[in-house]
């Protein structure tokens, strides 16, 4: 039998340098500070940020199961999942990394399509400052783009033409 009272070990999200000078605990951890889980709800063009999907647990997820096959949620609402992580240069802040992951809701039977691999890699690779987005659909894009701009212009202009590219809508 299962000792209810046991803690779990959970994954733990830390601010600023985990090691701060010394050498114990906490050596190797990830620091999401930088780091924002952003949705975009493609059919009511709404684009939000939710940090409770750090933890799988955001406003879109919350009393979802999530399926592993899209074609088991067939009249799911799409959404984009979009990792955004912003870092510093000479020139100002920018972002630095920017990936999305797609992803479907039925609230109607509470199921939903999404692969829990790829979003723990998309967010992987938006930390380690790459650009994965030109997949996106055009409207979504565009969401985007006007959401990124309109979260701080200078940011924007700061970024990478990879990143501009990758979001122009043709």
């Amino acid at each position: 039998m299962v000792d209810q009272n046991k803690k779990k070990v959970a994954f733990n999200i830390i601010k600023n340098d985990p090691t701060d000078g010394h050498k114990g605990y906490g050596i190797g951890a990830l620091s999401l500070e930088n780091i924002s889980p952003v949705f975009i709800d493609i059919e009511n063009e709404d684009v939000f940020v939710d940090v409770g999907a750090m933890h799988a647990r955001s406003v879109v997820e919350k009393g979802i199961k999530f399926l592993p096959n899209k074609e088991d949620v067939p009249n799911g609402k799409p959404f984009w999942l979009v990792w955004v992580t912003i870092d510093r240069r000479e020139e100002g802040p920018y972002y630095a990394g920017v990936t999305a992951c797609e992803m479907t809701v039925d609230r109607s039977i509470r199921r939903g399509y999404k692969s829990l691999p790829e979003h723990v890699n998309k967010m992987d690779k938006s930390l380690k400052r790459h650009i994965m987005v030109d997949f996106m659909d055009d409207k979504s894009k565009k969401l985007l783009v006007d959401f990124l701009i309109n979260h701080n212009k200078e940011i924007w202009e700061n970024s990478s033409d990879e990143l501009k590219e990758g979001l122009k809508v043709e």
